[in-house]
């Protein structure tokens, strides 16, 4: 039995990502900010901590929501909701998600877009990425961020406004 977790959710709880040997999950926990769409929880996910225990859910998914929480250049709130999501997910669990490129037009057109994610960001939560520190510019977050989400799905071309990520959580 497989349980997954959407966070702001809206009223979509159709799978967008998929890995080759994961099943979709058999129950669904849904997470709004906006009641009006009905969700077993209404949370902002920008307050932390977020009301889940650790190791709960095998998949988090997240479709166009990301790039509405924190703000651009705030690291330490990235890293704390970034975070939420790796000590929610169960040992090996996946984050499926999306969000929109830099060079689509709803990128900085959507009014609550606070930030803009790139794949290159995600780099920044593998503790294998970090090998680089010292060898290039990679700038260090380790002091801020523990967990460790790696990628073991991408695509950044079959849409020209989107792109689609799924990363496993590595622990203990």
């Amino acid at each position: 039995m497989r349980d997954a977790l959407y966070i702001g959710c809206g009223g979509k709880t159709k799978q967008q990502v998929f890995v080759n040997g994961v099943s979709p999950a058999d129950t669904i926990y849904t997470v709004d900010i906006n009641p009006d769409h009905k969700p077993d929880l209404v949370w902002d996910l920008n307050e932390l901590p977020w009301p889940f225990y650790a190791d709960s859910y095998d998949e988090i998914h997240a479709y166009e929501v990301l790039e509405h929480l924190g703000r651009q250049g705030d690291a330490p709130a990235f890293f704390g909701q970034m975070y939420e999501i790796w000590r929610i997910l169960k040992p090996g669990g996946i984050l499926f998600g999306s969000c929109p490129k830099q060079t689509s037009s709803w990128a900085f057109a959507e009014p609550s877009h606070t930030r803009i994610l790139e794949s290159h960001t995600f780099n920044f939560l593998s503790q294998d990425f970090y090998k680089e520190v010292g060898v290039t510019t990679m700038s260090d977050f380790r002091y801020i961020w523990k967990g460790d989400l790696r990628f073991i799905f991408l695509d950044t071309t079959t849409s020209q406004s989107t792109w689609f990520f799924a990363l496993t959580a590595m622990k203990g």
